[in-house]
């Protein structure tokens, strides 16, 4: 497998711990990181990027979960973060089963289709788009005998507008590992590619933290 191959597939990874951990942050905390959030929401838009940092708005989209990412593999003997790494590798199996399920796939990419529209009028992160997202999230992939159990603060879980985020998150999520599954993405490459990974990741770090400095500049 060559480097470039490590690099798409590190991005990917990125993709499903930022939103994962996201997912973690607003169920204990009632809030989120609002620009990790949009670039959540945006990806599930992006259909056919030229290259997979576009599905993200460029490597420095996925600096926290690349980060994130780093730190799980390089630690891989210690207790991995709890919430975090069990939201990742529910999304995973979500993923493999809805690949398997043409139809369902055709009514989300339809309705996705139609929420991009109301995205363009109202912003990614708008209420009512969000709700959407959830709506679509429910109707298919919250079918599945499998869900994946969010656990957290009871009060803020309640909250129409902290679920409804937390759906479009895990949606985004699978958006990712659908990603990863294209590229050749496998759970037993976290195992055996593991050193690869970690300097591919590495090598992304670096690489997104130099972008947010000359956008910043």
């Amino acid at each position: 497998m060559s480097n470039a191959s490590y690099r798409d597939l590190c991005l990917a990874l990125a993709g499903i711990m930022q939103a994962s951990a996201q997912v973690e942050h607003i169920a204990k905390n009632g809030y989120l990181d609002t620009a990790l959030f949009e670039t959540a929401v945006k990806s599930l838009f992006i259909r056919t990027p030229a290259k997979v940092e576009d599905v993200y708005g460029g490597v420095s989209g996925v600096l926290n979960g690349l980060e994130l990412l780093e730190q799980q593999l390089s630690q891989y003997k210690q207790a991995p973060s709890t919430d975090v790494f069990r939201y990742a590798l529910g999304v995973m199996h979500i993923q493999k089963r809805l690949a398997r399920k043409t139809k369902l796939l055709n009514v989300i990419s339809e309705r996705l289709e139609n929420a991009e529209r109301q995205a363009e009028m109202f912003g990614p992160t708008h209420d009512n788009l969000v709700s959407n997202i959830a709506d679509i999230y429910s109707d298919t992939i919250s079918t599945f005998q499998y869900r994946i159990q969010v656990t957290g603060n009871y009060n803020y879980l309640q909250q129409d507008r902290v679920a409804a985020q937390v759906r479009a998150l895990l949606f985004a999520a699978i958006r990712s590992a659908m990603l990863w599954r294209q590229l050749g993405g496998s759970r037993l490459q976290l195992f055996f590619y593991r050193k690869q990974l970690v300097a591919a990741s590495r090598e992304l770090i670096d690489e997104a933290k130099k972008q947010q400095l000359s956008g910043a500049a």
